[in-house]
């Protein structure tokens, strides 16, 4: 009605163009003023969610150092619930699952890690452990090689990997894979007892009496008496060697 007065009244086309530019410029400015408020109770809320979300979190995390995993899934499933795309959630919800030996529903958790954020060495190391705990090798040995990809100084996931394909009876690339392992980690005492394993079982008495020796020099008590029981060494247990080793 005032834009019509404004068209048709000559004599009073000045006065009313400014009143309807004045009434136009303050239904804009009252509408930014609605939409400023809105944009900011928008963030408000999306920051009270965050950190909503990053209290489950580091409540499920809590629960996870003390070892109440059923209590630890629970949290991480309401830090999800709030935010769907938090890839540490995920990644701790899979292991507080390994933990439970609910191995299946873990490897979902890391792959949706996963989905979120392709390049994260820790879920494709975990799905990797996790579907060696399922006896799933061939495609533990995949998780492990993206997690290496990804990043290749994890000498455990060099390690985990040796396993899996020593599992596979792919023994030369096992060797191979706890080589990098030791070349990264000279000490790390369980790629040198492993591969002593992976020696073993192909009849190789020298190669395993030396690596076992080396395993039992870093830690004595603990790779004696493993390798007195380990069904690994039973191709080399009757050489005088391996004997004198274990004593």
């Amino acid at each position: 009605m005032v834009f019509w007065r404004c068209l048709i009244s000559s004599s009073l086309i000045t006065l009313f163009t400014y009143g309807c530019g004045d009434l136009a410029n303050f239904t804009t400015e009252n509408t930014q003023q609605v939409i400023q408020e809105n944009n900011v109770a928008q963030l408000l809320t999306q920051a009270k969610a965050r950190q909503k979300a990053e209290d489950f979190l580091a409540q499920g995390n809590n629960f996870l150092d003390a070892q109440r995993y059923q209590d630890a899934v629970a949290s991480y499933d309401q830090a999800i619930a709030i935010q769907p795309d938090n890839t540490e959630a995920w990644i701790n919800r899979g292991n507080a699952l390994g933990y439970l030996q609910n191995y299946k529903d873990a490897v979902i958790s890391y792959d949706r890690a996963i989905a979120i954020q392709p390049d994260q060495p820790q879920a494709w190391y975990n799905k990797g452990n996790a579907q060696s705990s399922l006896q799933n090798y061939k495609d533990a040995v995949k998780a492990y090689d993206k997690a290496i990809a990804i990043k290749a100084d994890n000498y455990e996931a060099w390690i985990n990997r040796g396993i899996a394909l020593t599992k596979l009876r792919r023994y030369s690339d096992a060797i191979t894979s706890y080589n990098r392992a030791i070349a990264l980690q000279p000490t790390k005492h369980e790629a040198y007892y492993n591969k002593a394993c992976t020696h073993a079982l192909q009849g190789n008495v020298e190669s395993a009496v030396e690596n076992l020796n080396k395993a039992i020099e870093l830690v004595p008590g603990k790779y004696k008496r493993l390798a007195k029981t380990d069904t690994d060494f039973n191709q080399v247990r009757n050489d005088k060697r391996f004997q004198a080793l274990i004593q």
